[in-house]
């Protein structure tokens, strides 16, 4: 039902007295009879244009702004090596982006419709579970078929995508080519001669890492859960609480701090396998005698005597050496700790051609008939109560050292020391 251009005037012209908008005088019809009536509307109406103005001016700023973010991000983009796609809830890729200085047609199974989760990859099973599951997809490792037949190892990562209602509609992500993936050869051609054996990760590896990323980020969550209540619960109430119970408390907590240590690890070792290699000369005798230094520091209460051979110069990666040399330098210094006259040997490994090394150490060593466990994820030959640690440390060695063309080997007996070997690439 529509109102009089009166009546209506006035309904407007009432609302904008009310809100300031507008003098008393014009919401009162009274006031000058008809005239006043008629100066009311006349008012609305310059409200309503006003207010439609201002909407008008508003929605523009939007635009504007809009656009330019749409820019920057689409300037952002161009800046990214790596293909940029979305998919839909069904897992079809629905949009695609190569890098700017990549050929629009570069990449083939990519075209509308093609299932992203069904692409060769090592970590398809956890691939797959994370996709169905609706989760994060950590560094995974694919094998994508470009346009000229080739095979390309890709590295994909994708977050998933919801809509208004919070339901999930998709993934967007991105998939950095990594280099040539090993095809099988169709010709009769007799194939080269193999390459001298270096160990390599396997698919299975791959698959681990891929679920140990994915497991490692989920873990997360909970822990935070239980180590924020606990907190809570040991701020608001530890005063009503008697010993036993505050020492419950700072178990929990603990617990909490070990499994985030852990998961730290974990995540240092799913990545060790995919970060590139940048090979320079390395002076391990100068990275090992910043490391005593920094161990000295730590604990200076500690006596304990370093022997470093001088001048050790490799070919390597100095971060991943680094990390090689703080472990087992670190895990000597740990094992040491209840000895007398504690001392560290790191040296030339004479026994070993090429570039071959050594850490000794006069600790608790360990008994020979478990070091098939030694380098084991979560794997430790001392309990936590006696030596503390997240048992990934040596894994961690070993990928790096077998990435380097190498490989790591320990000699002990319990109570007389350790000695751990390891041999690197001759170039």
């Amino acid at each position: 039902m529509s109102l009089p251009p009166l009546r209506a005037a006035r309904t407007v012209a009432v609302a904008a007295a009310t809100l300031g908008a507008a003098p008393a005088w014009a919401a009162d019809s009274t006031a000058g009879g008809g005239v006043a009536a008629w100066a009311a509307a006349a008012f609305a109406v310059l409200v309503l244009l006003a207010l439609g103005a201002l909407l008008l001016q508003r929605e523009r700023t939007l635009r504007r702004a809009l656009q330019a973010e749409r820019v920057r991000a689409q300037a952002l983009s161009n800046l990214l090596d790596v293909w940029q796609w979305q998919s839909d809830r069904e897992h079809r890729v629905t949009q695609l982006r190569p890098p700017q200085d990549a050929p629009s047609d570069a990449w083939a199974p990519a075209g509308s419709g093609e299932l992203w989760t069904h692409f060769r990859c090592p970590g398809s099973a956890a691939l797959r579970a994370c996709a169905e599951a609706h989760a994060p997809i950590g560094d995974v490792v694919a094998e994508l078929t470009l346009a000229d037949g080739s095979v390309a190892a890709c590295r994909l990562r994708a977050t998933p995508l919801t809509d208004a209602l919070g339901n999930f509609s998709g993934y967007v992500g991105t998939a950095r080519v990594l280099g040539a993936a090993p095809a099988a050869s169709s010709s009769s051609a007799p194939a080269p001669a193999p390459a001298p054996a270096t160990p390599l990760e396997t698919p299975h590896d791959n698959e681990r890492e891929s679920f140990s990323y994915t497991v490692s980020h989920d873990l997360r969550a909970p822990i935070r859960v239980v180590e924020g209540f606990t907190k809570i619960l040991k701020e608001d109430y530890g005063r009503l609480l008697d010993r036993v119970g505050n020492d419950h408390l700072d178990r929990v907590l603990g617990a909490a701090a070990r499994m985030n240590s852990m998961i730290d690890a974990l995540l240092a070792l799913s990545q060790l396998s995919t970060q590139p290699l940048a090979r320079q000369p390395v002076n391990l005798s100068q990275l090992a005698h910043y490391i005593a230094d920094d161990l000295r520091r730590q604990s200076p209460q500690r006596q304990v005597k370093f022997f470093i051979e001088p001048d050790l110069q490799v070919q390597g990666d100095p971060t991943l050496l680094r990390v090689v040399l703080e472990n087992l330098l670190g895990n000597a210094w740990k094992y040491t700790g209840k000895c007398r006259d504690p001392q560290i040997w790191f040296g030339r490994d004479a026994q070993q051609p090429g570039p071959s090394f050594a850490v000794r150490d006069n600790g608790a060593g360990f008994d020979m008939r478990f070091a098939d466990r030694l380098f084991g994820v979560f794997q430790r030959l001392h309990s936590a109560t006696d030596f503390q640690g997240t048992g990934v440390g040596l894994a961690s060695v070993r990928r790096i050292v077998r990435r380097h063309g190498g490989d790591i080997w320990a000699e002990a007996e319990v109570d007389r020391g350790a000695s751990f070997h390891f041999t690197l690439a001759d170039r």
